[in-house]
């Protein structure tokens, strides 16, 4: 595996910062709260590429356990493994999953946006699971309270993250996702 280049280090923090503060947008909804990390989060993936994206959430999952930069303000280890650890846990799948399928060809906006609705199934697979073996609950309850209310919110910011990312991706910044061309 190349190392990565200083270019790629400095975007990687950049967006590692940007899910912290994003995280601090944050409104209570149920065992799980609201916040604009899911749009980092793919942003992330779709400019980044998987392994650049993944490196950002991954540096923001380790800053969570001792700085806090998790939701709300929470930090440390008991954030981390508690009821919504799933969700940062899947945050990483999510990167991975948008950052490979919008690298698998030109960022186009269609394959962009298809990217980005695909990265949200790692969060909402490793969230829903992890809620239900932390709270006791059914698959169904786990899905209804964990997944239901959010569905259509986190579409919404998936069709964000890849309207943003198509714009960033065209702009000559030498993103890693840049060195695809783009139609």
């Amino acid at each position: 595996m190349p190392q990565l280049t200083t270019r790629e280090t400095a975007v990687a923090a950049l967006f590692t910062a940007l899910m912290a503060v994003a995280a601090f947008i944050a409104v209570p909804v149920g065992s799980v709260p609201f916040t604009l990390q899911v749009y980092v989060v793919l942003l992330a993936g779709l400019v980044l590429g998987a392994r650049v994206g993944a490196l950002s959430v991954l540096a923001y999952l380790i800053l969570g356990l001792v700085a806090p930069v998790y939701a709300g303000g929470a930090s440390g280890l008991g954030a981390l493994f508690g009821p919504t650890g799933g969700y940062l846990f899947g945050f990483v799948g999510a990167a991975v999953v948008s950052g490979l399928i919008a690298g698998a060809g030109e960022r186009t906006l269609p394959r962009l946006l298809i990217a980005g609705l695909a990265g949200i199934v790692p969060i909402y697979a490793l969230g829903a699971t992890w809620l239900a073996l932390q709270l006791d609950l059914s698959a169904t309850a786990a899905v209804l309270t964990g997944i239901v209310p959010f569905v259509w919110l986190d579409v919404l910011k998936a069709v964000a993250a890849a309207l943003t990312a198509r714009a960033l991706v065209s702009l000559p910044l030498g993103l890693p996702a840049a060195t695809r061309r783009c139609r």
